[in-house]
């Protein structure tokens, strides 16, 4: 059986994930600001734990986004580092799509939409449903949008879903949770745990790429913070 790391600090939460001889170890930590201080420390005390070197590894998967730009660039460019030292491919995770994993590992969901708080007024959403093999697949199509056109998007997934992620909380006014026929929604965070999951599945798909081909998928490119008076 293979071996992988998997990592992610696209939001809030930052997470390592590392699969030895079918044992999985696992840290995660919500770390607001401090991924570049926190991530490294993981995965050495992860790697010591399995007692294996990063070169020993059949892979590496990442969170690819979307979520907070710094998050996402901090993660990538730790995953291109570690695959450019150890010489190992890498594969990229949606961080929605990783979010639906963890709410059908541990809640058992089946038909899940994941929104995340995209700064301005805004969330970043897809919409997912589980497939034969346990795995979430996309149903829609990754889009960032306002809260008030959450409806209009989910209108042909709109039947016994289950919603998860900061995005739901945040805007909590804007969403009206029972009109969208959901149940309660869940703050749940990305996990590298359930990245593990959807990156082996694209590993056996032949989806992985060399290190300096790992791309972020920010779905919007604008910055998400307000730029300074009289600055561009």
């Amino acid at each position: 059986m293979a071996n992988y790391i998997a990592i992610d600090a696209s939001t809030e939460a930052c997470s390592v994930a590392l699969l030895v001889d079918k044992q999985v170890f696992h840290e995660f930590e919500l770390c607001p600001q401090s991924h570049s201080l926190v991530l490294l420390p993981m995965i050495d005390r992860l790697l010591k734990q399995a007692g294996c070197q990063l070169s020993e590894l059949d892979g590496l998967i990442f969170g690819q986004g979307p979520g907070s730009f710094t998050g996402v660039r901090i993660g990538i460019g730790v995953a291109q580092g570690l695959a450019f030292s150890a010489e190992l491919p890498v594969v990229g995770v949606s961080t929605l799509q990783a979010m639906a994993q963890l709410a059908y590992e541990k809640f058992q969901q089946s038909k899940v939409v994941s929104l995340i708080d995209a700064r301005m007024s805004e969330v970043y959403l897809g919409g997912y449903q589980v497939n034969e093999q346990g795995l979430m697949m996309p149903v829609l199509d990754e889009a960032v949008l306002s809260p008030k056109k959450v409806a209009e998007y989910l209108t042909a997934f709109n039947d016994g879903i289950y919603g998860v992620g900061t995005g739901w909380d945040a805007y909590a006014s804007e969403l009206t949770v029972k009109k969208l026929n959901l149940d309660s929604p869940q703050v749940l965070y990305p996990d590298a745990k359930a990245m593990l999951t959807l990156g082996q599945f694209a590993f056996a798909q032949g989806k992985s790429v060399n290190a300096e081909n790992a791309q972020p998928v920010y779905v919007r490119d604008t910055v998400s913070w307000k730029k300074l008076p009289g600055r561009e």
